[in-house]
């Protein structure tokens, strides 16, 4: 860690080997003094914890996430998220740990995930004030919580002393969006999201409205903060808890917002099957250490409907999805899948620590810095690849397959920030024009010169 205070705050939880310090987590933070198991447990007696009703889970404000990290054992995937603050590198302890995180916050943009995008939204001392500013972050709350999903609050303000008004206010304004409130156990609150439209227009003292269908409630990168609530109705498909099938269904059967494209369950059905060749070739053929546990943390720079993902769903891997801002919004397709993943342009950094994934994958990758149906390129590929570099452990593994051409300058980049390198032929049953490099982050220093 480039910080001491994490370890100073969190040093309760940590014991020393003689190979150097652990840490463990019994109470798995403030609202956790039983542990996070115990926790989890008590929140099982109100939502469908097991069975596979619920898959993607959001975290808010996760601390070292050991809410996420219970999770896991449970078949329910969570992403979890927290600024930078005065803990400092929370995240990369988290992402250290082997679960999906990265650094954000709410602030005055939408989040980067399509609407109802995660069956169970999670707040534990996360301090957003979800009734400020007309309850604006509460609307985006339910933008992201999928129709029949669960929203737990525990911590401040929920019958938290001195905090009467936050928690009335708070109560009020889940009443106007119709959430049904299952318990209140302690300081912890549980709200099921009604399946269809909210009863909205009421009057409330909010001001909340339905929003008018004017713009695409899944378009999240760089879009403001709306104070309108999103429709149920004014996204394609069925989507809400009990429609769309249970875990580990659900991974591979053709969710209906696929539809919104030109044949997509074809796309969709054929994406899967190439992905489950190409990561059978990769295991095979390019030793890439898949499937053992060598690899945990895992991106897809270029995920489209996740098929690569997919692929992976025996082995002990996490996959970061991404899909770039602009192409095709399929990121909804993904967490229907039971995924995870972010909107993201990789004409900018990845909002995360270096060093922190073990495992890089990318399709395409002239593709991402391409302006759409056009050969100019908006952004430098050795700066990508320096990102690249940037996001990947030492020792890491790179596979970027695309064009001869392309990948020729992806070799000279890669020798140049010192990757060790091969480039294959792309597998038999492939009938595209494609190359894969296949690469490995070196340990180096630099070397002073005589010269």
């Amino acid at each position: 860690m480039p910080h001491n205070k994490i370890a100073d705050r969190k040093g309760h939880q940590g014991w020393m080997k003689e190979e150097g310090p652990y840490f463990i987590f019994p109470g798995g933070g403030t609202m956790f003094p039983d542990g996070a198991a115990s926790y989890i447990e008590k929140l099982g007696q109100y939502i469908p914890v097991t069975g596979g009703t619920l898959r993607t889970a959001l975290d808010m404000g996760c601390g070292v996430a050991s809410f996420g990290g219970s999770m896991l054992k449970e078949g329910i995937l969570t992403l979890s998220f927290a600024p930078r603050d005065s803990h400092k590198a929370q995240i990369q302890f988290v992402l250290e740990r082997g679960i999906p995180a990265f650094v954000l916050m709410l602030g005055t943009r939408r989040l980067p995930f399509p609407a109802f995008a995660f069956d169970l939204i999670h707040c534990s001392r996360c301090l957003i004030p979800f009734t400020a500013y007309n309850a604006t972050y509460f609307v985006e709350v339910d933008r992201l919580l999928r129709p029949g999903g669960y929203l737990v609050i525990s911590g401040p303000p929920v019958q938290w002393p001195k905090q009467d008004k936050e928690w009335t206010d708070l109560q009020a304004v889940a009443r106007a969006l119709c959430y049904e409130l299952i318990a209140v156990d302690g300081n912890t609150a549980i709200w099921k999201k009604p399946d269809g439209d909210s009863c909205l227009p009421n009057q409330n003292e909010f001001g909340l409205e339905l929003c008018d269908g004017s713009n695409d409630p899944s378009n999240a990168w760089y879009f403001k903060l709306k104070k309108c609530v999103t429709k149920t109705s004014s996204v394609n498909g069925e989507y809400a808890i009990g429609t769309i099938p249970k875990w580990p269904d659900r991974l591979t059967t053709a969710p209906s917002r696929a539809l919104v494209m030109k044949n997509g369950i074809d796309l969709f059905e054929a994406d899967t099957r190439r992905w489950a060749r190409r990561v059978a070739y990769y295991k095979n053929t390019l030793n890439v250490k898949l499937g053992t546990p060598a690899i945990r943390n895992v991106m897809d720079m270029n995920a489209f409907f996740g098929g690569f993902a997919a692929a992976l769903k025996s082995d002990p891997v996490w996959v970061m999805n991404v899909v770039p801002a602009r192409k095709p919004l399929t990121l909804d397709v993904i967490y229907d899948r039971g995924l995870i993943g972010v909107y993201h342009d990789w004409c900018e950094p990845f909002s995360t620590y270096p060093r922190t994934y073990d495992l890089i994958h990318v399709a395409g990758i002239e593709s991402l810095i391409k302006l759409p149906g056009s050969s100019k390129s908006r952004c430098n590929l050795v700066d990508l690849m320096v990102e690249i570099d940037r996001m990947l452990r030492p020792e890491g593994t790179v596979v970027i397959r695309d064009s001869p051409e392309v990948i020729e300058k992806v070799a000279r980049i890669a020798h140049a920030v010192r990757w060790s390198a091969t480039i294959n032929d792309k597998e038999p049953e492939s009938h595209g024009r494609e190359n894969i490099l296949a690469a490995t982050k070196t340990f180096w220093q630099p070397t002073s010169s005589s010269s």
